[in-house]
C-alpha cells in the first residue's frame, strides 16, 4: 500500500455509504470487511477496495442473505450467480407460501371457518406438489377403482389428475381461492362418495334410457331456471317436451331422473370450474341447475 493511498476510518466510510457506524462496525468483527490497516491510535482504517466490497456486502444481504453466505461470495467459494439462483428459489418458495396463507386467510375471514377447517385447508394447501398430486392421486384411485382402465370413467379419471402442482407465478385473488377451495374438495368425504358414486354408475352397461341432448338441456331448461319457471308448473311440462319429448313413457322418466340424479352434482361440477380457474381457462357457465331442473320436471310430470 502506497503513502498517498486514501484511507477512511469507519465514521467516514458510514457517510460515504449511509450505513450506520454499528453495522460497518459488526460486519467488520464478523470478517465480512476486513479493514486495510489501522491508524496509530489502533483505529481501524479502510480504502476505496473495501469501500466497494462494503456495498456488495450491502446489497447481499439487503437481497435477504445470510453472512456465512456472503463470507462464501467474497472469498470467491461460490459466484454471485450461484447465490442468486439458489436465493431465487427459496424466495420464489417463500413468495408461494406467503400467497397460500393469503388465499386461506382471505377464505376463512369471508366465510368464517372452524379452527379444524382452518387448520386443515392450511395443511393441504402448503403441501409440496409432490405431496399434492399424491392426495390428488390416492382421491382418483379411491374414487375410480375397479372401473377399469379403458372404462368409461378412465378419462374423467386421467382428467381429475390434472391438478396444477402450484399457483401459477402471479395468481389472480380468484385463483387463490379456487386453490384452497380445491384442496378442501379434497378432503370432503361427502364429495369423494358422490364421485365415486358416479364412476361405479359410470362403468355399468348401459340399460337406462338414453339421456336428452345436453344442449337442448342447456337452452331449453337453462332458460327455465333462468326465468323461474317451476318445473312441476304446466309451462314446465311444456319446457320438458321441448328438451326431451313427448312419447317418453312414466316409468322411462322416472328411471332416467334417477339416472341424471346420479351423475349430477354441483360440488363435482365445482371440482371442474375450479381445475379451470387454476389452469387460466375461461369459466365454463353451470349446467348442473338446468340438470336439476329436468330432474324435478322428469318426476313431477311422470
Amino acid at each position: 500500500m502506497s503513502d498517498d493511498t486514501e484511507l477512511f476510518t469507519i465514521g467516514e466510510l458510514a457517510r460515504r455509504t449511509g450505513l450506520a457506524v454499528r453495522t460497518i462496525r459488526f460486519w467488520s468483527d464478523c470478517g465480512v470487511l476486513a479493514p486495510t490497516g489501522r491508524s496509530a491510535g489502533g483505529y481501524r482504517l479502510y480504502d476505496a477496495e473495501a469501500a466497494a466490497r462494503l456495498d456488495l456486502v450491502r446489497t447481499l444481504r439487503e437481497l435477504g442473505l445470510d453472512l456465512d453466505t456472503v463470507r462464501r461470495v467474497l472469498r470467491g467459494q461460490a459466484t454471485v450467480r450461484d447465490v442468486a439462483e439458489a436465493h431465487l428459489r427459496a424466495l420464489e418458495a417463500e413468495i408461494h407460501t406467503l400467497r397460500v396463507r393469503r388465499a386461506v386467510l382471505r377464505r376463512v375471514a369471508r366465510r368464517g371457518s372452524t379452527t379444524k377447517e382452518m387448520r386443515l385447508m392450511h395443511e393441504l394447501a402448503r403441501m409440496s406438489a409432490d405431496e399434492r398430486q399424491r392426495v390428488v392421486d390416492a382421491f382418483v384411485r379411491e374414487t375410480f377403482d375397479g372401473a377399469g382402465s379403458d372404462g368409461p370413467g378412465a378419462p374423467i379419471a386421467q382428467a381429475m389428475r390434472t391438478l396444477p402442482a402450484r399457483l401459477p407465478a402471479d395468481p389472480t385473488p380468484e385463483q387463490e381461492d379456487a386453490w384452497v377451495e380445491l384442496v378442501e374438495l379434497l378432503g370432503d368425504e361427502d364429495f369423494r362418495r358422490r364421485t365415486r358414486e358416479m364412476a361405479v354408475a359410470g362403468a355399468r352397461p348401459a340399460r337406462e334410457p338414453e339421456g336428452p341432448d345436453p344442449a337442448r338441456v342447456a337452452e331449453h331448461a337453462g332458460r327455465a331456471v333462468r326465468d323461474g319457471v317451476a318445473p312441476e308448473s304446466d309451462r314446465g311440462r311444456e319446457v320438458l317436451d321441448r328438451v326431451l319429448g313427448r312419447d317418453v313413457p312414466p316409468a322411462d322418466r322416472l328411471r332416467l331422473a334417477d339416472v341424471l340424479a346420479t351423475f349430477t352434482d354441483r360440488r363435482v361440477e365445482r371440482y371442474w370450474q375450479l381445475l379451470g380457474i387454476l389452469n387460466g381457462r375461461p369459466p365454463a357457465p353451470p349446467q348442473v341447475p338446468a340438470f336439476e331442473w329436468v330432474i324435478a320436471a322428469l318426476r313431477a310430470h311422470a
